[in-house]
C-alpha cells in the first residue's frame, strides 16, 4: 500500500485556505487515525467512505488507515470533506494512480450508495482554489452551475463515486478525459420588485430615499403606523444599480455559505434586501453559532439594504452591536476556535413608531403612553447608533388629499438620477478607496474633497456650537449636502444644499 494525496479547501468566513488531504494505508490491525482539526461531521467521513466505496465496486482494504488534513492548525468543518478524503484513500489503495489526483481540488458529501451530494459553500471554495492557482476542481453535479460562476478554473461535475473512479483510472491509462462544459446559470428577468410609484404622498420621504440611494446613506424613519415607513424601506433596493461583478461574487459567496442560493445557481446581481424579525438573536443578526460560524443578517445584506422594522423592539445589545459594522463595513466574530471576518457593508434602514402605542407623535389626543414611556421607547435608539445614521426623518400620516393626488415618479425614473449622481461620485473619488459620499471619512470630506465657504456652513456650525450636532453628525450633514448637489448635476454645495441636508438629518438640528 502507498500514500494518496489530493486537495481540499478549508473555509474561514468566505475566505479559504488550500488543504492537502493525505491518506496512508499500512499493514496492521484495522484502525482509523484522523488528524487535522476535523469537526464531528468530518470525523465521521471514514464510515460513509467505506460504505460508498463498497457500493461503488472499489472496496477499501481492511488495513490501518491514517488521514491527515494539512495544515492541521486550521479547523475543517462539514461533510464536504467526504469526497477529498475518499479520493485520497482510494489513491493510497492503488485503485488508480496517485499522481492523477495530486493537484485536483475536491468537495462533496458522499451518500452510502456512492452518490455525490451537494454541499453549501461551493462558490467561496472555487474562488479560493482559483485565487491560489489551482486549475481543476471536482464538485457535486448539483453545485456545478454555482462553481461555473468563477472564471479561470475547470469545473468537473460528479454524480457518483464510481464514475469519478473510472475517470481517474482512464487518465492513469493515458486516455483523454471527457471535457465538461458547464453553462453559467442566468438570473430570471421577470423578477417583480416593489415600485416607488406605489407610495402615495410622502414627498419628503421619497426625497430622503432618493438621497439615501444616491450617496449610500443610512436612514431612520419615525412615524405612526400606516404612514408608509415599510413601503418606503422596501423600495430602496429598486433605486440601487446592479452589483458590480466583484460585488456580485461576494454577495453570492455569502449566500452560498448559508446554503441560501437560488435553485438556478445564478449569480446574485441585485442588491439584497434583508428584514429580520425584531425577536432575532445576536448571532442571527451579527453572525456566530457553535462550531461553524455562520454569517448573520448584516452579512446577508452586504452591498444591499438591512431593514430593521420596529427598531426599538430589538434587543438593546443587538442594536448596539451594529455600531462597529456600520462604520467598518465588516463584522469580526471571535470564538475560542478562531476569529472569522465577514463583509457587512450595507445600508441601514431603521423604522419606528413614535411611542409604544404608535398613535400620534407622542402628544396626540389618542396616545395612551406616559411621557416617560415615550422617552424610554425612543431612548433605545438615541446615542451612538443613531448618530451614525445620516438621514433621520419624521414620516407624517397620509392625508386624504395626498391619497387621491396624482402618482409620483416610478423607481426607474428615480434610479436614473441615482445612477447619474453615483457616476459623479465615482469620478470624483476615482483615485481613492471610496466610491460613495457616505463612505468618505469625515476629515477627508472636510479637509480634502469639500472645503466650503463660511457662508455655506454657517447654519451647520451654529448647530455644532449649540450641541445639536456632534462632530460625526457635522461630517454626515456635509456628505448629505454633497449628495444633494450630485443629484442636481454636481458642483459645490451651497447654503441651500447644506440647509436641506441639515433638515433631513434631524428635526432638532433644524430647530437650532
Amino acid at each position: 500500500m502507498s500514500l494518496g494525496r489530493t486537495r481540499g479547501v478549508a473555509l474561514q468566513g468566505i475566505e479559504g485556505a488550500l488543504v492537502e488531504v493525505e491518506a496512508d494505508l499500512e499493514r496492521g490491525l484495522p484502525k482509523i487515525m484522523f488528524s487535522g482539526l476535523p469537526d464531528a461531521a468530518c470525523r465521521q467521513a471514514p464510515d460513509r467512505i467505506k460504505a460508498a466505496a463498497m457500493n461503488s465496486g472499489v472496496p477499501i482494504p481492511n488495513r490501518r488507515l491514517t488521514v491527515n488534513l494539512s495544515p492541521a492548525s486550521i479547523p475543517k468543518v462539514g461533510s464536504g470533506w467526504d469526497l477529498p478524503i475518499a479520493i485520497a484513500v482510494l489513491a493510497a489503495a492503488e485503485v488508480f494512480k496517485a499522481h492523477v489526483v495530486d493537484g485536483i481540488v475536491h468537495i462533496g458529501e458522499l451518500g452510502l450508495d456512492g452518490s455525490i451530494r451537494p454541499v453549501r459553500g461551493v462558490l467561496p471554495v472555487v474562488l479560493t482554489a482559483a485565487r491560489l492557482g489551482m486549475t481543476q476542481i471536482v464538485v457535486p453535479a448539483a453545485n456545478a452551475a454555482e462553481a461555473a460562476l468563477v472564471p479561470g478554473i475547470s469545473v468537473v461535475p460528479a454524480r457518483h463515486l464510481r464514475d469519478l473512479v473510472m475517470r481517474y483510472q482512464a487518465i492513469g491509462r493515458g486516455e483523454q478525459p471527457e471535457l465538461f462544459v458547464v453553462d453559467r446559470a442566468v438570473a430570471p428577468d421577470d423578477v417583480v420588485v416593489p415600485d416607488l410609484r406605489d407610495v402615495v404622498g410622502q414627498d419628503e420621504g421619497r426625497l430622503a430615499l432618493e438621497i439615501a440611494a444616491a450617496g449610500g446613506h443610512h436612514i431612520f424613519l419615525s412615524g405612526p403606523p400606516g404612514a408608509g415607513k415599510t413601503m418606503l424601506a422596501e423600495r430602496l433596493p429598486s433605486l440601487l444599480p446592479d452589483l458590480e461583478p466583484a460585488q456580485a461574487l461576494e454577495v453570492t459567496a455569502i449566500h452560498s455559505v448559508l446554503g441560501a442560493l437560488p435553485t438556478s445557481g445564478a449569480l446574485i446581481v441585485r442588491p439584497p434586501f434583508v428584514a429580520p424579525h425584531h425577536g432575532a438573536s445576536m448571532p442571527a443578526i451579527v453572525g456566530g453559532g457553535s462550531g461553524f460560524i455562520r454569517p448573520g443578517a448584516i452579512s446577508r445584506a452586504h452591498h444591499g439594504v438591512l431593514f430593521l422594522d420596529e427598531a426599538p423592539e430589538f434587543k438593546p445589545g443587538v442594536l448596539q452591536a451594529l455600531r462597529q459594522p456600520v462604520e467598518s463595513g465588516e463584522v469580526v466574530v471571535a470564538r475560542a476556535s478562531g476569529v472569522v471576518r465577514y463583509p457587512a457593508r450595507f445600508q441601514l434602514v431603521l423604522a419606528a413608531n413614535p411611542c409604544p402605542c404608535g398613535r400620534g407623535f407622542g402628544k396626540g389626543i389618542d396616545c395612551s403612553c406616559s411621557p416617560r414611556a415615550r422617552r424610554d421607547y425612543m431612548g433605545k435608539l438615541v446615542g451612538p447608533l443613531l448618530d451614525r445614521v445620516d438621514l433621520q426623518l419624521q414620516v407624517r400620516a397620509v392625508s386624504r388629499a395626498s391619497l387621491f393626488a396624482p402618482g409620483g415618479e416610478s423607481s426607474a425614473q428615480v434610479a436614473a438620477r441615482v445612477a447619474m449622481a453615483r457616476g459623479l461620485q465615482a469620478e470624483r473619488l476615482s483615485n481613492t478607496p471610496w466610491r460613495l459620499n457616505a463612505g468618505v471619512p469625515g476629515p477627508k470630506m472636510r479637509e480634502g474633497f469639500l472645503k466650503l465657504p463660511a457662508s455655506a456652513t454657517k447654519d451647520l456650525e451654529r448647530a455644532l456650537e449649540r450641541g445639536v450636532l456632534t462632530l460625526r453628525g457635522y461630517d454626515r450633514v456635509l456628505k448629505l449636502a454633497c449628495t444633494v448637489t450630485d443629484l442636481a448635476g454636481g458642483g459645490t454645495p451651497n447654503r441651500d444644499d447644506v440647509g436641506l441636508a441639515l433638515t433631513l438629518r434631524a428635526q432638532s438640528a433644524v430647530a437650532a
